[in-house]
């Protein structure tokens, strides 16, 4: 599925639900099935700067498409990351740097999270691109 696909699904699944309590709770269930980061890369490098709470982020060329891996100590917050692994990893990176991020506020993520969480989504969709950056120098 192309990027621009997998975010019409998400906003898709996320109007089926009536009210914000129904979509955290969702949040939360896509962090929970979020696979475990392998332990070596949970390092201060791959910490993302400017979260509420720890994310780790990281990015392996495989094939041509990136593959991200992710986890957080806070349960929305790996479930917001769960959700940005599920548009990006798996994406050739020229892609990932030409998607935009509309589905964000077509879901109403930003609005309604706290103005830290806010920020951290902003500094995961940054380093998700940095990666990017970085993975298309090598192709």
């Amino acid at each position: 599925m192309t990027i621009k696909e997998i975010q019409e699904e998400i906003i898709d699944e996320f109007s089926m639900f009536d009210d914000w309590m129904d979509r955290y709770q969702y949040i939360i269930d896509l962090g929970k099935s979020l696979p475990i980061i392998d332990p070596k890369f949970k390092l201060d490098e791959n910490l993302i700067k400017g979260c509420q709470s720890k994310v780790w982020l990281y990015s392996e060329l495989e094939n041509e498409v990136i593959k991200y891996t992710a986890d957080s100590d806070a349960i929305l917050t790996k479930g917001i990351a769960a959700l940005l692994l599920r548009v990006y990893s798996g994406q050739q990176p020229k892609d990932i740097l030409s998607a935009e991020t509309d589905f964000v506020d077509a879901i109403g993520l930003k609005e309604h999270l706290s103005p830290t969480r806010a920020n951290g989504l902003v500094s995961m969709i940054k380093q998700i691109k940095m990666y990017a950056i970085a993975q298309q120098t090598r192709l």
